[in-house]
């Protein structure tokens, strides 16, 4: 179970509201680990919560016993590989409302096994969402049965 990830923005506090409509009108809040970022709690059972960092914030392993470390690279690309795949309590038509009113690339795809709608925050991170109607795809897509009948398919 994966229960928070951390992206980059431009503007982060506008992401991560943003990224409260898409968990349904949740909470957001600074950050304090790191000045200027924001978190997004999305209010579910999980605890799930998406951190939002200004873009160029780079995470470094702190010496000794010191937790993680931060320091900012005014020259950092908007696009990184990282990339997460959300369940979502909204509608189609709501992302599809929320994506257009941000001007922001959202186009319903075909990963072959489940269908997603690619969500491109501020044009530049993807964020794979599920909504009510495509989740019980990918949940049965990648399945423990499905994936063993695989794995054994693949190996023999």
């Amino acid at each position: 179970m994966i229960h928070h990830l951390s992206i980059p923005a431009k503007n982060p506090f506008h992401v991560a509201k943003v990224l409260t409509e898409l968990f349904d009108n949740s909470y957001c809040a600074p950050f304090p680990s790191y000045s200027g970022s924001y978190v997004a709690f999305a209010g579910d059972k999980y605890g799930t919560v998406i951190e939002v960092y200004p873009l160029g914030t780079e995470m470094l392993p702190g010496k000794d016993d010191k937790p993680i470390q931060f320091r900012h690279q005014d020259t950092s690309n908007p696009f990184i590989a990282t990339h997460a795949a959300i369940s979502i309590p909204i509608e189609r038509e709501q992302v599809e409302a929320i994506a257009k009113r941000e001007q922001w690339r959202c186009v319903r795809c075909d990963r072959g096994y489940f269908e997603i709608i690619e969500f491109w925050i501020e044009n530049a991170v993807l964020l794979e969402l599920s909504t009510p109607d495509l989740a019980g795809q990918y949940i049965d897509a990648l399945s423990p049965d499905k994936l063993a009948e695989y794995f054994t398919k693949a190996n023999s």
